[in-house]
């Protein structure tokens, strides 16, 4: 998605994948120039690069930005967020919904989102319905593929933000600050297979 996005806009960049061993990742966050950072990661580098954000996505000349919430932008209705799960994800979920209602294995269990209109479901269960959901709720579904939970909202009629569209408005808004350009977001999309 990154590589087809950097050839639209002309750069001549190349987007890799790297496997970092935790004894090896305070060299590599303050190494690398421009990268993304994924779980189970992205807390302890908000703390090595001194973020004040509680999460860390996103590096950009060793400064640290989280553009885990981005998919945000297209959620019209959120009076009543919750957020299920709490890792790096969840934590920058948090930070932009602080009125959340936050339910975790480590807190309130299970979670109880009939009075919510926004749940944002963060944890990496992909085969059990974790709650449910009805029409006029919408789900953000980190995950990808498609969870047993976003399949059994779409099923009952709620709106799913799936983890692609999710992937999708992170990387844009990776893009965008990497570059400072406008992100190719059918490209992107297109890449992904999403058009």
């Amino acid at each position: 998605m990154q590589n087809a996005a950097f050839a639209a806009a002309g750069h001549d960049w190349e987007y890799v994948v790297r496997d970092v061993l935790p004894e090896e990742l305070e060299g590599a966050v303050r190494d690398v120039e421009y990268a993304n950072v994924t779980a189970p990661y992205k807390l302890e580098a908000a703390r090595i690069l001194g973020s004040e954000l509680p999460s860390v996505n996103t590096i950009v000349r060793g400064g640290g930005f989280s553009t885990d919430a981005a998919i945000l932008e297209q959620v019209t209705s959120c009076h009543k967020p919750a957020i299920v799960g709490d890792g790096g994800a969840a934590a920058a979920f948090r930070h932009a919904l602080p009125e959340a209602r936050v339910f975790s294995r480590r807190g309130e269990w299970p979670p109880d989102v009939g009075e919510t209109d926004l749940v944002i479901h963060a944890t990496p269960v992909r085969d059990e319905v974790l709650f449910e959901l009805v029409p006029g709720q919408t789900l953000v579904d980190l995950p990808y593929p498609r969870t047993a939970t976003a399949e059994a909202a779409a099923a009952a009629g709620a709106r799913v933000l799936d983890g692609l569209e999710v992937l999708v408005a992170q990387g844009a808004a990776s893009f965008e600050l990497w570059t400072g350009r406008s992100a190719p977001v059918d490209v992107m999309r297109t890449a992904l297979g999403l058009t």
